[in-house]
């Protein structure tokens, strides 16, 4: 293991108990990339891990390198993304948003584009005057074009206000993502061609969003 400790700035991706007391992380990292992490002693109670251990924890994540992970020494977390943790139907949301990097994540690439992306889409998803389907398509649309994976607007001239749309994805500034909605005819144009460009570039299921899906149903647009 070396002996420097790396600071990484990231988010938990996900979080899985390891042993009686121990868990291992997957982290996204601006530095990194995608990681695994131990945190030894997390799930003791007290642990100075614990709290950051959690999915959806934003901060940085001080490591030591190891020959096939990394074991985290301490952590800074800057937000907990609490609300989210105690509504369903966010968690919901938010797990298929890190499944969803997790599937693009690679280790030692620069992920600042990911990570500024994550962080707007958690805080737009505590937004109750944004609809939450409209959040997550504007969220996998953005994320598939920072990986290279996008098309020019597939509308016809009857789409223009979905044509409009896709095009402010895909060219706005991240901060300025989430400051739209749409009618719900432009919803479903707009989300059908997301369905559509994700069905040629993604070769998987997510766990995650079928979960989602049988939570959110009930939910009004």
């Amino acid at each position: 293991m070396s002996s420097d400790l790396l600071a990484l700035n990231g988010i938990v991706l996900s979080s899985m108990p390891m042993g009686e007391y121990d868990r291992r992380l997957v982290l996204l990292t601006r530095e990194r990339g995608r990681i695994s992490a131990f945190a030894k002693g997390a799930r003791r109670q007290g642990s100075s891990l614990q709290a950051g251990s959690r999915p959806f924890s934003f901060g940085v994540f001080y490591v030591y390198e190891g020959r096939n992970s990394y074991t985290v020494r301490s952590m800074e977390i800057r937000n907990y993304f609490e609300n989210i943790s105690m509504d369903l139907e966010e968690t919901c949301y938010a797990s298929y948003f890190m499944e969803f990097a997790d599937y693009y994540g690679r280790e030692n690439i620069d992920e600042t584009a990911m990570l500024q992306l994550i962080y707007v889409s958690l805080l737009a998803l505590e937004k109750k005057s944004l609809p939450k389907p409209l959040v997550r398509y504007i969220y996998e649309l953005r994320a598939m074009a920072i990986h290279g994976e996008y098309s020019e607007a597939p509308f016809a001239e009857t789409g223009e206000s979905a044509a409009y749309a896709w095009n402010y994805v895909l060219c706005s500034p991240v901060e300025r993502l989430y400051t739209f909605i749409l009618t719900y005819e432009v919803f479903r144009e707009f989300a059908r061609a997301i369905e559509k460009l994700k069905e040629y570039y993604i070769d998987r299921s997510f766990k995650s969003l079928e979960i989602l899906d049988t939570v959110a149903e009930s939910r009004p647009w």
